[in-house]
């Protein structure tokens, strides 16, 4: 526990230090928590950390809920939301679905993209996440998510090291090869 607050001190500090005075104003308290590794603006910049950006506010605070209620575990996260309220979460989960997606630093190779619109609607992806991987209510918007973050997450439920949403993604990722992956990974990155 004592590393956990170490390290989430650091990000906390490295995030002040490098942001804006004027733009941390205007970031809710409890989000600026978040900063530090979900980004300004909940526009991550590490690889395997998602930007919460843009993204659904029902699906913010599904996941903030089962990290504090264990269906879902991270070494970061899963104490982070211990002493959040259903309130703190709803407004954490409206904040940051009210922001800007901006990050687009990745290139994705359009053969690759190609590929992964075929093995995208060879899935079935749309179904939920619905076209232009824009999401709805619990099921999340993935387009324009960082790349590395959706290759560990495909990873992690064709491993099911993560299965907090009822199997459904387990069952879709168990059918998918190491180059599938990649590939869908490239497409959902490449989209706006």
């Amino acid at each position: 526990m004592k590393t956990f607050f170490s390290i989430a001190s650091v990000a906390v500090a490295t995030f002040l230090t490098f942001s804006a005075p004027h733009a941390l104003a205007q970031v809710p308290a409890k989000a600026a928590m978040c900063t530090g590794c979900h980004g300004e603006n909940g526009n991550s910049s590490m690889p395997n950390t998602p930007s919460l950006a843009g993204q659904n506010a029902r699906y913010i605070y599904m996941q903030l809920r089962d990290f504090q209620e264990g269906r879902r575990h991270n070494d970061m996260m899963s104490p982070m939301t211990a002493g959040l309220s259903k309130a703190d979460m709803q407004e954490l989960a409206n904040y940051f679905s009210e922001q800007k997606l901006t990050n687009k630093r990745f290139k994705a190779d359009p053969v690759k993209v190609k590929k992964g619109i075929d093995k995208a609607d060879e899935t079935l992806c749309a179904m939920c996440h619905l076209g232009e991987f824009k999401g709805q209510n619990e099921i999340p918007k993935v387009a324009g998510q960082n790349f590395d973050y959706v290759v560990k997450t495909l990873k992690d439920f064709k491993a099911k090291d993560r299965n907090n949403d009822a199997g459904n993604m387990t069952s879709v990722a168990s059918t998918l090869s190491e180059e599938d992956i990649e590939n869908l990974a490239h497409y959902i990155a490449s989209l706006n």
